[in-house]
């Protein structure tokens, strides 16, 4: 049974997420340790609300430097949602400009669409070679947000690297966005996998795999 921790730094679904992990066979500790986090086999980085208040919490539980540890000695870390977000180099919501952890370039800024929040279901276009999305084509999953990564440099043509170049998987609401990306031990959703029903437990139960 793999060993999970979901990252508690005061904001996040806990425990729906820790119910949907147990669900599907993971042992979850909810908890802000950072010893912890880093001794898991899998680190789940949730997150609701704005940007900057996130990383604020994650920033007092030692959060950014845990996530850089555990992937540079290739421990899967996934970060759902808000958790997806904080990953990114910058977060711009009512117009203050936050810094985030800098582990992939790009922007979390207001979506360009008629009806905000993106609240519902929606399906999303995961690439080739998805592991996170196996077995889960035309599924719909469970958004809730009004801001999100709509240019993600890495996932685009550009010069050659010795790196495989993430997969990006992209949902559409008024224009198109980042839903999913998987890059290493680093995976994330925008969407929220622990309130997507069985398509949710069985993209839990791919990444569960992928834990050594």
């Amino acid at each position: 049974m793999k060993k999970v921790v979901v990252l508690d730094y005061g904001s996040g679904n806990l425990r729906s997420a820790e119910r949907a992990l147990t669900r599907v066979g993971a042992d979850v500790t909810v908890t802000g340790d950072p010893h912890a986090a880093l001794e898991a086999d899998g680190l789940v980085v949730p997150g609701v609300g704005a940007f900057a208040a996130c990383m604020q919490g994650l920033r007092a539980v030692d959060g950014p430097r845990v996530i850089g540890r555990r992937l540079a000695g290739g421990r899967p870390v996934l970060g759902v949602c808000v958790g997806m977000q904080v990953l990114f180099e910058r977060g711009v919501e009512h117009g203050q400009d936050a810094e985030g952890c800098g582990e992939w370039p790009g922007v979390v800024e207001q979506l360009q669409a008629p009806v905000l929040p993106h609240m519902g279901w929606n399906t999303v276009q995961a690439p080739e070679k998805t592991v996170l999305f196996d077995g889960l084509a035309d599924q719909r999953f469970y958004f809730v947000h009004s801001y999100g990564v709509r240019n993600f440099p890495l996932g685009s043509e550009g010069a050659p690297s010795p790196l495989a170049p993430p997969l990006v998987t992209w949902a559409e609401h008024g224009d198109r966005f980042v839903a999913g990306v998987e890059n290493g031990a680093l995976s994330a959703t925008q969407f929220h996998p622990e309130k997507s029903g069985d398509a949710g437990a069985q993209l839990l139960t791919n990444w569960l795999q992928t834990l050594s």
